[in-house]
């Protein structure tokens, strides 16, 4: 027999699919919970707890006394866009938003993985922060960066609760190639706080970010953003 968890994320499930396949748009209300309860025969109490995380993750809100309704879109992005985490956002209506954990300058040595990456000597140094990114203030995903200080000598640390793509810009540094990867991970017990969620699995993409330096392609950047899935996925479009 199916526990609560599963019960829930079946309603979860269903309702988001009919948000994605634009059968449910934005504004649209919902199905009461006494319809979905007779249409999953589920308890009412089930109903709820899936209502209410719906809401937490941003797909729908309740107005009292009217019903639940439809207020955000999943993002669902082309692996070919290039486009920066505020951009996305931008795209679908929603306010990009940052947040900074954590900021430090580390020596290249005590990070061998990252230091043959950016093709640095164990005497430079790397600027290593991490951020919470939000759409419309809802918690998207979880971004580690770390930045080669022989490009970028040193950050304005105010610019890490904005757009940091915008800042390199605004010092003549502009990303001109991406080496990347994707995966599923299960959420750290940090993860699941910064990002409020519960049993749902996380979309890890990794990339490097070149620059282009006298006509030669030089690494700068490493980062790795762990999205809520539920909230953001990548699609692969082949032609036939």
């Amino acid at each position: 027999m199916a526990n609560q968890s599963s019960k829930y994320r079946q309603i979860e499930d269903y309702i988001k699919n009919e948000i994605e396949k634009n059968n449910l748009k934005v504004g649209d209300q919902i199905m009461t919970e006494e319809q979905l309860c007779k249409q999953f025969n589920f308890s009412r109490m089930t109903v709820n707890k899936a209502i209410g995380h719906l809401v937490e993750l941003g797909y729908i809100e309740r107005i009292p006394g009217k019903g639940s309704f439809v207020t955000a879109p999943h993002l669902a992005k082309s692996i070919y866009t290039h486009s920066s985490f505020s951009e996305d956002m931008r795209s679908i209506g929603m306010t990009p938003g940052s947040k900074l954990i954590s900021y430090e300058v580390i020596q290249a040595s005590k990070l061998p993985d990252i230091m043959e990456k950016l093709h640095l000597s164990e005497n430079d140094f790397i600027h290593y922060f991490v951020r919470l990114r939000t759409g419309n203030s809802i918690p998207i995903a979880i971004s580690y960066t770390y930045v080669s200080a022989k490009i970028v000598p040193a950050i304005d640390i105010s610019s890490l609760d904005i757009s940091f793509y915008e800042y390199l810009k605004s010092i003549g540094i502009k990303s001109s190639s991406l080496t990347w990867e994707i995966k599923a991970i299960t959420p750290s017990r940090q993860q699941k706080e910064l990002l409020k969620i519960d049993d749902v699995a996380l979309l890890k993409v990794c990339h490097i970010t070149h620059c282009s330096i006298e006509n030669e392609e030089i690494p700068f950047e490493y980062i790795e953003t762990c999205y809520n899935s539920d909230l953001y996925s990548y699609r692969l479009q082949t032609a036939r």
